[in-house]
């Protein structure tokens, strides 16, 4: 279904220092710098699948989006989407996707959000029982029956998010593309929409493609992960893969009664206080059974907390690894 090979990005960015003068020598004479914002980026992605693409900031995340969206043309390379190349076939290309950018709205901002849907309807040529279904089925799943008369500028965040992935799906597109979706949601907002795009995929077999720094989003929505940095895929594989690759790192926390506990082999102290330790254990040197049968052995313990590294920490390796 999406298909890239060999796509390159550069852009030709004006610099030039502050200052009067130097803004003035900048007229008649400018300096350019080259970005090469992807460096042969190639993918596969079937029909159905949720994939996480994942980078830090700069890494060409939004780039590639807007390459598979049509918005950019790339300098070099091929992208084929449902057959078609999505700058070269815009319009029937845009019939078959759906966007939603966190940080831009695609509503009209002193409009009813039911007039931003109406218009919608009309740009997309959507078919009126289609359409009426369509919007029926999004209203009820999206909780948005109170803000349908409601200007889009009165909306909050979580409201407005909720309606732009409707206005983004009112077309019955086969692919998603997701950038940023759930950023600046509360905690409620956010697994709402957890909860719906997981809903699509499984109902309508939608293609969603996620960016988002949120790995609660990533580890909740997708299966498999696209890492990306400095413009290049550095990592193809599940999120299970990634847990296999990272450190097995074991944090375990005691309550106990009596004296301050020895520490052996393989364990590191991370907090002490009269009462409860918290330790860092390498599996390799210790097993989690052989720490708590040691420290048992010397305090009577009240209770015991064992916990894995965090997807985050995961990511944050990946990033020093790759020195992105």
């Amino acid at each position: 279904m999406i298909q890239l090979e060999g796509i390159n990005k550069t852009f030709r960015v004006a610099r030039r220092k502050s200052g009067f003068g130097r803004a003035v020598k900048a007229l008649f004479s400018r300096e350019y710098e080259i970005i090469h914002a992807l460096k042969d980026v190639s993918f596969t992605i079937g029909e159905g699948e949720m994939v996480g693409y994942i980078g830090p900031n700069g890494a060409g995340k939004s780039t590639t989006i807007k390459i598979m969206c049509g918005i950019l043309t790339p300098s070099s390379g091929v992208c084929k989407i449902n057959g078609r190349t999505p700058w070269r076939d815009r319009i029937d290309h845009a019939r078959d996707i759906g966007v939603v950018f966190g940080q831009r709205s695609q509503l009209w901002w002193d409009v009813p959000v039911c007039d931003s849907f109406d218009l919608i309807r009309d740009i997309y040529k959507v078919d009126a029982r289609q359409y009426k279904r369509n919007l029926q089925e999004l209203v009820a799943l999206l909780g948005l029956e109170e803000i349908l008369k409601t200007p889009t500028r009165t909306l909050s965040l979580g409201q407005r998010m909720r309606c732009e992935l409707a206005a983004s799906l009112l077309h019955s597109p086969k692919i998603l593309f997701l950038d940023e979706p759930t950023i600046g949601l509360d905690a409620v907002s956010k697994i709402a929409v957890r909860q719906f795009i997981k809903k699509l995929n499984s109902q309508r077999g939608t293609t969603v493609i996620l960016t988002t720094h949120d790995m609660q989003d990533i580890e909740a929505l997708t299966e498999r992960i696209l890492l990306i940095g400095k413009g290049r895929i550095l990592m193809d594989g599940s999120l299970e893969e990634l847990k296999k690759r990272s450190s097995q790192r074991k944090t375990i926390i005691f309550e106990y009664m009596g004296p301050e506990p020895t520490l052996s082999t393989g364990m590191t102290s991370v907090e002490v206080r009269p009462g409860r330790l918290v330790v860092a254990l390498e599996p390799d040197s210790c097993s989690v059974s052989a720490a708590i049968a040691h420290i048992s052995k010397q305090v009577e313990v009240k209770d015991i907390s064992v916990s894995g590294i965090s997807s985050e920490e995961m990511v944050a390796g990946l990033y020093r690894e790759y020195d992105i």
